[in-house]
């Protein structure tokens, strides 16, 4: 069955049946507008959007999995405020030939990683449309923290990465060249593992500034630069190197770095602190920030490749 034999309504029903509420939803789908509670009395919001043929393709991930990264997309950026997601509504526009199924395991997957960070979907829209498309708003709550923005970094400051980097990158690449392992780097670029937890953790921990990791640590790293008016300098000793991302490499002819230092889509959360501040284990310090007339970030004092590194959606 296709979503056009099921109809608007028809496909609105069988998408919100497969949507479990989560501790934040006052009213969920079926009304005007869902309600959500919002104890710190301010909200949190973030949104992106999916282009089937632009950011997934579906003959590389199942319907599941782009739920999961759609999900994912958003509320990392919750989670980099240092606040705790609460919920997401979705808009989806489709081609009428879509089968139904596929529609309802997108939902599976947005639920499934909306519960994983604490949050559910509450709502959204439907419309017919020639390219596939997902957006996807997140809200969140502060629990009467202040947020962390990208503009507290300070000279001394150290630098600290929570969550994969590189894997989602990887997986990519392994995937343009026709195959399908290594697993974990496919599944990587499927399906991120964001660390949710982090981000409200690194507000209580005294973090001066944080990013969601989407589109390259460098490039996330330079808008705190910008923001706080720093330059961050990163030591390319101490990232770990992955086994299988080192053997992908090496067969692909890719130098692996490019993949941990440029590549998106892992979600990773990449923050500042102040100087002496015990991070728990989840938190690796990769550098710090210096006081520099020059905004920039460089590895080992350096600029990395031709210092473009990272995703620009028009370039």
């Amino acid at each position: 069955m296709t979503v056009a034999k099921a109809g608007e309504f028809g496909l609105i029903a069988r998408i919100t049946r497969r949507l479990p509420p989560g501790p934040s939803t006052l009213l969920g789908p079926g009304d005007d507008a869902a309600l959500v509670a919002v104890p710190d009395r301010r909200v949190v919001v973030s949104t992106d959007v999916l282009v089937d043929g632009r950011h997934f393709r579906r003959d590389w991930s199942t319907a599941e999995d782009v739920g999961h990264r759609a999900a994912a997309a958003n509320l990392a950026d919750i989670a980099a405020m240092g606040a705790v997601p609460t919920a997401l509504v979705v808009a989806l526009c489709t081609p009428p030939d879509l089968p139904i199924a596929w529609a309802e395991e997108l939902a599976d997957g947005l639920g499934a990683e909306a519960a994983s960070a604490g949050a559910a979907v509450v709502g959204g829209d439907i419309s017919a449309s020639p390219t596939l498309t997902i957006a996807v708003t997140a809200l969140g709550d502060l629990d009467g923290r202040a947020p962390v923005t990208r503009s507290g970094a300070r000279p001394g400051d150290l630098v600290a990465v929570a969550g994969r980097l590189g894997h989602a990158a990887a997986g990519y690449t392994v995937l343009c060249r026709g195959f399908r392992t290594p697993k974990i780097l496919v599944d990587a670029h499927r399906r991120p593992e964001v660390p949710y937890r982090a981000g409200p953790e690194a507000a209580l921990l005294g973090a001066t500034a944080m990013i969601d990791v989407s589109d390259g640590l460098l490039a996330d790293l330079g808008h705190i630069a910008t923001a706080s008016g720093v330059a961050i300098d990163l030591r390319r000793e101490t990232f770990p190197l992955p086994g299988q991302m080192r053997d992908a490499a090496a067969a692909l002819g890719v130098d692996p770095y490019t993949w941990l230092l440029s590549g998106g889509d892992d979600h990773a959360l990449a923050a500042t602190f102040p100087a002496g501040t015990e991070l728990p284990d989840r938190w690796l310090v990769v550098g710090q920030v210096r006081d520099s007339a020059a905004v920039e970030v460089t590895v080992d004092g350096r600029a990395f490749g031709d210092g473009s590194g990272g995703w620009d959606h028009f370039r």
